[in-house]
């Protein structure tokens, strides 16, 4: 965290950006993190544990929510499980654990970004002005016709998706990354191209469009573990076939994870910044 925190926050100006809820049981981040968003104009509402978040998620649904990973009796995978229950909500995990494994996790989980401690602040911020800008742009003008092929069937009005007739439990970046592929069926496109397009993101974890191709290809593919309607591309990334009378991918969805590896620039770096002083490390 940045050393110098901010002026004593004021009340929020009308019209403010969206409602935030901030989760974190340091005292000292989530002060800082609540300082600078509601600087940059949106409400903010703060709990310390998991059943605390629970209880204001349920009393004031907010536009997205900022949450540890390391909480109090219950974690921050059950905490995100628990809300999206409820129906699709912006999510950005917070922790100090920068293992693979659980950034993987917290993304299958439904998080939308996954962001490492030490963390600088005006980065969250942005961060968070990134996935409501993406979440709020994936409300469609009126007049948005609806995306079909390969057995599949969007409504991007109703956020609704189809296969073979039957329903998808899309997340809110699932259903997004579809219509996109939808909208362009037969062009490869890089992890970094998806995450421009469809996340809004310039720089971040590439693991995240990763998680979220295996994840989506669970959910439309006959056979997730030979994909034939999203193929990854050796050396591009990936391409949505609509016409499946061609054989099957020739790699498994594990293998298709570790050619991304290969395939795709390292992920930016995190902006390291060291937190004030008393702050505790975890």
């Amino acid at each position: 965290m940045e050393n110098s925190q901010p002026a004593r926050h004021q009340a929020p100006a009308q019209g403010a950006r969206g409602r935030v809820l901030v989760v974190d049981d340091d005292p000292t981040v989530a002060e800082v993190v609540v300082g600078y968003l509601h600087r940059a104009g949106y409400t903010v509402e703060q709990a310390g544990d998991g059943p605390a978040a629970l209880t204001r998620f349920a009393a004031h649904r907010p536009d997205l929510v900022v949450l540890d990973l390391m909480l109090p009796a219950m974690d921050g995978f059950e905490v995100c499980r628990r809300m999206r229950e409820h129906g699709p909500v912006p999510v950005i995990m917070l922790t100090a654990r920068g293992d693979e494994e659980d950034r993987v996790l917290g993304l299958e989980t439904g998080a939308d970004d996954y962001v490492t401690k030490p963390f600088s602040p005006r980065e969250l911020v942005l961060r968070v002005d990134s996935v409501l800008r993406r979440a709020r742009a994936a409300v469609p003008a009126d007049g948005a016709g609806p995306l079909c092929g390969g057995g599949l069937s969007l409504d991007p009005a109703a956020r609704q998706a189809y296969r073979d007739g039957r329903g998808l439990a899309l997340t809110l970046r699932e259903f997004d990354l579809l219509a996109f592929l939808l909208r362009h069926p037969g062009k490869a496109f890089g992890r970094e191209e998806l995450m421009r397009e469809v996340w809004g993101w310039d720089f971040g974890d590439l693991s995240t469009v990763t998680v979220h191709i295996r994840r989506l290809r669970g959910k439309v593919e006959t056979d997730p573990a030979r994909p034939r309607l999203i193929r990854t591309v050796w050396g591009v990334g990936y391409r949505l076939d609509l016409d499946e009378e061609d054989p099957g991918a020739p790699a498994d969805a594990d293998r298709a994870g570790a050619g991304d590896r290969r395939d795709g620039a390292e992920p930016a770096a995190a902006v390291p910044v060291v937190p004030p002083a008393g702050s505790r490390s975890r």
